[in-house]
């Protein structure tokens, strides 16, 4: 859970930042940019923020910011009814930018949040350039984490179900609730 202002804030961060990696963005697309946080009520350790460009029955293309040192929890796109999952590519933009895949423990720049050994799995750690991208199965268990600069990296996928995801966290929420601000 985030206060209004909080998610306001975030969102005219996320804008900055991108305009920092060379996107344009117009002042009337920043109230678009959803800020999650997964319902863990600790934004600038586990969240992200996301601009959708586009998402229909077939693609889906977003922009996705992650604070310095700002995590996305570990997780998976599962099928849904005939659909067998979502396949994702990500491009790296801007910034810093860590992922975590299957694969023998090569943990040496990231971290993983205080408390949550149990819950983010993969360690084995991928260092991505700006110009690098990876692309995921669905089902393919992940993580990425932003470095001291944060992170500005495109997601390019078939159709995107994100309330759907499986995250290996089960105190994880994906719809991220917004509360008024205490007067």
């Amino acid at each position: 859970m985030i206060t209004a202002s909080e998610k306001t804030k975030a969102q005219q961060r996320a804008a900055e930042m991108m305009r920092k990696a060379g996107i344009n963005i117009r002042d009337g697309v920043i109230s678009r940019i959803e800020v999650v946080d997964f319902g863990l009520s600790q934004l600038e350790v586990e969240g992200v923020q996301v601009l959708t460009m586009v998402n229909t029955d077939r693609l889906a293309a977003k922009v996705l910011v992650l604070f310095p040192n700002q995590t996305e929890p570990e997780h998976w796109h599962p099928k849904v009814g005939d659909d067998p999952g979502k396949q994702e590519t990500i491009r790296h933009i801007w910034g810093d930018l860590r992922f975590y895949v299957d694969g023998e423990d090569k943990m040496k720049e990231g971290f993983v949040v205080d408390g949550k050994e149990d819950v983010y799995t993969l360690r084995h750690e991928l260092i991505l350039q700006p110009g690098d991208q990876l692309t995921f199965e669905p089902y393919e268990k992940h993580w990425f984490q932003a470095g001291a600069r944060g992170a500005v990296l495109y997601s390019f996928s078939t159709t995107v179900r994100d309330g759907l995801d499986g995250f290996t966290d089960p105190a994880i929420q994906r719809i991220t609730i917004i509360k008024d601000d205490e007067k």
